[in-house]
């Protein structure tokens, strides 16, 4: 996952975040005012504004109209790809897997190639498609968006957008200093084992997998095809409401 970016494309927009592709919307998160209905933000007080993280406490008015502090981190978002190496229509289609050191996680974990934006005029689907080619070495000739998941909105906004590549060909890859990757290739029903079994417990990787088995039609799981046209998120939809990426 890149960690290039220093600076947070939602620090100069009034607590909204700016999306990947130069909208500024909404983002499904807390907002820089209070609702129509009175309920959210209040205010903020910055205790750290990291490389990766920027960490506030929030003064914030709950439903019932009481008031309380919330400790929020607020993240820039990410981008993460399920790389196919046979036609995911194909008997039990091959796919890449990275096994990468996670210091907070006290060892190595079984991952989708993910990473953060370059910046805010970047989309995300260009962003899964850079980070596939720096964490590989394979480039896609297809990416496709999946959906969207909020990864712990106990206390940060950080919204990962999920995406299925296919039509590979092998390059060169373009690793951080900090990575420590190797690339493995798995049948995607090893791979939803590994789920099962808790061998995967990534839960970007988890929700990629499963919601590829449910609705993306492999051999592993028969189900409707969520396609938007140019790899962006469905128009209309929470998380996909950013008409750069659905011009």
């Amino acid at each position: 996952m890149s960690r290039k970016p220093k600076s947070h494309p939602y620090a100069a927009s009034a607590g909204r975040a700016v999306y990947p592709g130069g909208d500024t919307l909404g983002h499904p998160g807390p907002a820089a005012v209070p609702g129509p209905d009175g309920t959210g933000h209040l205010s903020s007080r910055v205790v750290h504004d990291g490389r990766v993280v920027h960490l506030s406490i929030d003064r914030v008015r709950f439903p019932d109209g009481s008031e309380g502090s919330l400790e929020l981190i607020r993240h820039p978002g990410a981008a993460a790809v399920v790389p196919f190496v046979d036609p995911p229509g194909s008997p039990d289609p091959a796919i890449l897997l990275l096994r990468q050191y996670r210091y907070a996680s006290g060892g190595y974990l079984y991952e989708v190639p993910a990473g953060l934006p370059q910046g805010p005029d970047e989309a995300w689907a260009e962003c899964a498609r850079r980070e596939l080619t720096e964490e590989t070495g394979y480039a896609a000739d297809r990416i496709d968006y999946l959906t969207g998941i909020f990864t712990t909105p106990g206390f940060t906004n950080e919204v990962i957008h999920l995406f299925l590549a296919t039509g590979l060909s092998a390059g060169d890859a373009a690793r951080d200093p900090d990575e420590f990757i190797t690339v493995h290739v798995f049948p995607f029903s090893r791979a939803l084992e590994m789920v099962r079994t808790g061998e995967i417990v990534d839960c970007k990787t988890v929700a990629a997998l499963l919601f590829t088995a449910a609705f993306r039609g492999t051999s592993a799981g028969d189900g409707a095809v969520h396609r938007e046209e140019g790899g962006g998120p469905p128009p209309g939809t929470q998380l996909g409401r950013v008409s750069g990426e659905n011009a």
